[in-house]
Order: structure tokens, then C-alpha cells, then sequence
């Protein structure tokens, strides 16, 4: 059976219901991101290296 992601809320998100960034990180080889108001739309796959630079530039 294949391991399901692990979701959790951003601590970048907004507590008012507003933009609400959930991350996935417990699967081998990737992160995966979605919309915590959209669960079923779409997700965005990242590999580790990927993940790392998104941060890191996100955070500047």
C-alpha cells in the first residue's frame, strides 16, 4: 500500500480563513503542496532540492 501525505498547515497561513497553504513532507523524494480550501484541487510536487530553494527564496 502506498503512503499517504501527511498534511499540514503553513505557519505562514492566515488564521482568518484566508490564504491557507498546506504541505505534505513525510513521502519519500518529494513535498507536495496544495490549497487547504480547494483539498481535492490540485497539488504541486516538489523534489527536496526544489523544496530547499522555494524556502530559501521564499524567506528573502
Amino acid at each position: 500500500m502506498a503512503e499517504q501525505p501527511i498534511w499540514r498547515k503553513s505557519s505562514r497561513s492566515s488564521a482568518n480563513q484566508g490564504d491557507c497553504v498546506e504541505v505534505a513532507g513525510n513521502l519519500p523524494g518529494r513535498v507536495l503542496v496544495r490549497d487547504s480550501k480547494d483539498r481535492q484541487g490540485p497539488v504541486l510536487a516538489f523534489g527536496p532540492g526544489a523544496w530547499r530553494a522555494f524556502v530559501k527564496d521564499a524567506a528573502n
